[in-house]
């Protein structure tokens, strides 16, 4: 069913490069600009992420904190206010990775799309600025989704050093108290369970990471698709013809934030269990829990809220990192991008 609102993607494809170099430059500035965007959306929401993940895997039958304010003093109080920066160092170069992949990956699965199943120009069709039909909004959410699933791949391993840093000083167990940074967690995992131990995880990992860029890229090209039909609306006596172009810094940060939060809320369930299953400790194989044991631990212990444990805080957190990410990338591609 196609929306009633024409779509005109953030990467928008009609800037067809001519070569392979041309081409080439595409990707290398995406992954530029992303890796910008990346880095500095991590630095703001860091701090909320940390209480988030602390809040999913305290016990669920004797918690460690009340609520997300709790846990905010309760941290600064006993380790600083860098006790909500711990860690950091790794989800930096995550979120570098991450978003630099999820860029080019968007960008050049839409070129692909555009060449097998081209979008098809109606008589209602609103052409772009450059003259082409723009892909439709199941055609951007299908390749949001699939440039998630190959971020997985990179993001397992980032999440798990992240999330066992982050939880070390709350949990009971002394071999939690050993890493004093990511290096030592990586040396650790693969010593005891070998390279295969730093994908514990993946699956719940790669179910959040497909989903919720599809609600993330698919939501956010919505948005601003929203508010430039609304521009367009109030210019209708100007003639004047509106583009994503004519976006102001506010409106790109309104269309990532409202992203933002449908993509951590859209698959918050999976997150929880991914969490819980990747600060378990132990070494041999049998000492894991499954993903399915987890969910029923949780349910057993708090029902359904349990999965929704820290929800409030990951949707506070989300919103201003999204909306400086969408932001950041789309002004550095406007005015230093040679697309």
């Amino acid at each position: 069913m196609e929306t009633p609102i024409k779509i005109e993607n953030l990467m928008d494809i009609s800037k067809e490069p001519t070569s392979f170099t041309s081409n080439l430059r595409l990707q290398l500035e995406d992954l530029a600009f992303g890796s910008v965007a990346g880095m500095v959306g991590k630095v703001i929401e860091y701090p909320f992420d940390t209480v988030k993940v602390r809040l999913q895997t305290q016990s669920v039958t004797n918690p460690v904190f009340k609520g997300p304010l709790d846990c905010f003093k309760a941290t600064i109080k006993n380790e600083g206010v860098m006790g909500l920066f711990r860690g950091i160092s790794s989800p930096i170069i995550g979120a570098m990775l991450e978003n630099a992949v999820l860029f080019v990956g968007y960008r050049q699965i839409q070129r692909q799309i555009r060449e097998f199943s081209p979008p098809i120009e109606t008589s209602t069709t609103t052409l772009d600025e450059h003259g082409q039909v723009p892909l439709t909004f199941n055609q951007l959410t299908l390749a949001g989704a699939l440039s998630g699933s190959l971020i997985s791949i990179v993001l397992t391993p980032v999440e798990l050093v992240k999330c066992k840093i982050q939880v070390q000083n709350i949990l009971k167990n002394t071999k939690a108290q050993q890493f004093n940074q990511p290096s030592d967690v990586i040396k650790q995992i693969c010593r005891a369970q070998g390279f295969a131990g730093l994908y514990r995880g993946f699956i719940p990992t790669f179910i959040r990471e497909t989903g919720g860029n599809a609600f993330w890229f698919g939501v956010y090209e919505y948005t601003c698709a929203a508010l430039i039909q609304y521009r367009r609306n109030r210019a209708i006596e100007t003639e004047k013809i509106i583009t994503k172009n004519d976006l102001t810094a506010p409106e790109l940060m309104i269309a990532g934030a409202v992203g933002g939060i449908a993509y951590n809320l859209s698959f918050f369930p999976v997150d929880v269990i991914k969490s819980r299953l990747q600060i378990q400790q132990g070494n041999a194989q049998s000492q894991f829990k499954s993903s399915i044991q987890i969910a029923k631990e949780i349910y057993a212990g708090t029902g359904f809220k349990g999965f929704y444990r820290g929800c409030g805080i990951t949707a506070a957190k989300s919103a201003p990192a999204n909306a400086i990410i969408f932001m950041t990338y789309e002004l550095l591609s406007r005015h230093l991008g040679s697309s």
